[in-house]
């Protein structure tokens, strides 16, 4: 029996890695000859780098960077060296998880050490630079990111633009002659898990930015702001990418990556299931088990378990999900390839429990997967 393992982190409690080896424990106690296959999964959120790492030969490299309120802080990134591909998490150095709740300004957050990440990579000689975009505390269109890789955003005063969204709406000129020439022959890609455009009623300050700090009139002030931005690049660049999907992705990262850098755009979890080669892996398997902390109607928009169920499907695979939690509309995963669904509580507990508690119930609740499961085939 071969049953492929591929769930995302589940977040607060365990990596993909661990979630994954708590399912394996847990069929193993049930089917200790089965081959078990470990690959965690990630969705271009936070724990891309792990999963990928996991199942790849590369290497964690960290860099100290400026963080989304100015502060230093040690973000890690990958390297895979056989490719010369880098893969960076912007919220390593950008991300929401950096700022506490009362500290968090979408208004000034800024993404200069997203920025700094890429310039590491370029320095260590990148070819393919793979940028997970999730988790951001930003909503500054990608402007500090391409600052620190030598764009200068100018005032009416001849002056740098200071940090974060609200600044742009100072922007008077865009001056391209210090951009890193080196970024030319990068093949950029970013991995996301959502299609907003930058601005508008479904941009990234309005469906983002209350989560990051925001009011409802400092959304709207950003969303001019950063339509505002998007002018200014359309007169510097060779094409206006405000409205394509994935533009407001990460606070408008997504459009400074389409608009300077070329990047093309891929759901997240295509990009990690390509990298550990999750098709073949899927391949003669009789069963896969994916899973992630919360299963709801928005995993629909590319989250690990709808992107995993695609896969097993084109190879006519049945998929479980295994979930911290089951959401209001999980129930419409079932007509996109997943087969069945769990939560992991056995009984009334905290959330704070259920973190902690998840490695057991993970392989309890593997256990009973695969008790139902061996009963089933044995009367079939």
């Amino acid at each position: 029996m071969k049953i492929v393992i591929a769930p995302d982190s589940f977040k607060d409690s365990l990596s993909a890695q661990g979630v994954a080896d708590a399912i394996a424990l847990g069929l193993a106690d049930v089917w200790p000859d089965a081959q078990l296959l470990k690959c965690p999964m990630a969705d271009g959120g936070e724990g891309t780098v792990e999963s990928i790492l996991a199942a790849c030969d590369g290497e964690l490299r960290r860099q100290s960077v400026r963080g989304p309120l100015g502060a230093t802080v040690n973000a890690h990134w990958g390297w895979l060296p056989q490719s010369h591909t880098a893969i960076i998490e912007m919220a390593e150095a950008s991300g929401l998880q950096l700022v506490p709740p009362g500290q968090r300004d979408a208004c000034s957050s800024g993404t200069f050490g997203t920025g700094e990440l890429i310039r590491a990579a370029l320095d260590a000689g990148a070819e393919r630079i793979i940028l997970a975009i999730g988790g951001s505390a930003t909503n500054d269109g990608g402007a500090g990111a391409m600052q620190a890789l030598g764009v200068r955003l100018i005032d009416a005063d001849d002056h740098e633009l200071p940090p974060g969204g609200l600044a742009l709406a100072q922007l008077e000129r865009i001056d391209l002659q210090g951009l890193d020439p080196r970024l030319a022959a990068v093949r950029f890609e970013i991995a996301a898990d959502v299609n907003n455009p930058l601005c508008g009623p479904h941009g990234a300050s309005a469906i983002f930015g209350p989560q990051k700090g925001a009011s409802p009139e400092q959304v709207q002030l950003l969303d001019q702001a950063l339509g505002h931005f998007a002018e200014h690049c359309a007169k510097v660049l060779p094409k206006d990418v405000r409205d394509e999907p994935g533009s407001g992705a990460a606070g408008g990262l997504g459009f400074a990556a389409k608009a300077f850098l070329a990047a093309q755009f891929r759901a997240g979890v295509e990009v990690v299931a390509d990298l550990v080669g999750l098709a073949e892996a899927v391949q003669g398997a009789d069963l896969v088990i994916t899973g992630e902390g919360r299963f709801d109607a928005q995993t629909l928009r590319g989250k690990t378990p709808f992107g995993v169920a695609r896969i097993a499907r084109q190879a006519g695979v049945p998929v479980i999900v295994l979930a911290g939690t089951l959401g209001e509309g999980y129930q419409e995963l079932y007509d996109h390839g997943i087969d069945a669904a769990f939560a992991l509580a056995s009984g009334p507990m905290t959330l704070e429990q259920a973190c902690a508690e998840a490695p057991r119930l993970l392989q309890e609740r593997a256990v009973d997967i695969a008790r139902v499961w061996r009963l089933a085939k044995s009367s079939a």
